[in-house]
């Protein structure tokens, strides 16, 4: 699990049962000052809650007696709820979640209530991270690809991206630590944010950590923590460097669009080469050819992406075009 999804999840949780308490208080309030004989009754009921627990550490207290005594009072004290026009368990507690009374955890498992809300973080913060709204497989349109074939490969671009498509489904269906890493590589416009969207949402849904950066974002975050004079700035900026080297799916997007300096090729070489000693899998989308590749960036960094990655190439015609033309915009 995502650390810091989680620490929000437990603050959310936190939140609830604070206001659980506050309106357990409230009730007690209301109910206490309608029928006082209720109060009483929870004194009474407290104090041979005390006395079973002499009993039960042998300290003398006739605990079958105590029980007796203890139901006596709880049935009248569900008596005088009713008959007030409340429920009986009125005054048991207004958890959001009885099971664990909104502590989160059951036993020291967490209790489904904490893990509805850390799975609430992980798809807001993913919605909050790709930004478009809609990436799907399921709404992937292989229609915009041609099928004329080419004259060198005998392939058409429909063919070749259903092949891509297919590889991009069964990455996300069956993700794991035995992963490749992918490249996207080809022209802007034929879906390679789209699918990369995709395959961060479905390994997201499946219960693994995902981070979604551009490289503009994810390598300013280097720079910034490097010059920056904030200390505000410099830690947001390491937490987002933790993030991004630690979580199990990186998708780096837009290689090719930061401005290239010395220090973002040292940056970017770094955040690829701590994912592989790590074990963790990237996927990368550059609109860049090999050569236009060879130009910007290291030996280093080509080497990791030469040999550490998987490169499927996307062809096609601009898609947002093809969309602009038909008025499906």
């Amino acid at each position: 699990m995502d650390g810091r999804l989680l620490a929000l999840a437990r603050q959310e949780k936190e939140n609830i049962r604070r206001q659980s308490v506050q309106e357990d208080r409230r009730r007690h309030q209301i109910a206490y000052a309608r029928e006082p004989e209720l109060r009483r009754l929870d004194d009474a009921i407290a104090g041979l809650m005390g006395s079973a627990v002499s009993a039960a550490l042998g300290e003398g207290t006739d605990l079958a007696q105590a029980q007796r005594e203890s139901l006596e009072l709880q049935a009248r004290r569900a008596e005088l709820l009713v008959a007030n026009g409340w429920p009986m368990d009125w005054l048991d507690g207004a958890w959001d979640c009885p099971r664990c009374r909104d502590t989160g955890y059951v036993q020291g498992q967490m209790c489904s209530c904490l893990t509805a809300l850390y799975e609430q973080e992980r798809a807001k913060d993913l919605s909050t991270l790709l930004k478009l709204g809609g990436e799907t497989f399921g709404s992937f349109n292989l229609n915009f690809y041609d099928n004329t074939p080419d004259p060198a490969t005998g392939i058409s671009p429909r063919q070749q991206m259903e092949t891509v498509f297919g590889i991009c489904c069964d990455y996300a269906i069956h993700f794991g630590k035995n992963s490749m890493n992918l490249l996207f590589q080809g022209d802007t416009g034929l879906g390679k944010t789209f699918l990369s969207a995709c395959i961060a949402r479905e390994v997201s849904q499946r219960g693994f950590s995902v981070v979604y950066e551009t490289a503009v974002a994810a390598l300013s975050a280097y720079e910034r923590e490097r010059f920056t004079r904030s200390e505000g700035e410099a830690e947001e900026s390491s937490a987002l460097i933790r993030r991004m080297t630690g979580c199990d799916l990186m998708i780096l997007d837009d290689l090719g669009t930061e401005l290239v300096t010395e220090f973002s090729k040292s940056a970017l070489y770094t955040l690829i080469n701590a994912r592989l000693l790590a074990g963790k899998k990237t996927v990368i989308s550059t609109n860049l050819t090999s050569a236009q590749m060879e130009r910007r960036y290291t030996p280093q960094i080509l080497s990791r992406l030469e040999g550490e990655y998987q490169t499927l190439l996307f062809v096609g015609s601009d898609i947002r075009r093809l969309k602009k033309e038909k008025g499906l915009d």
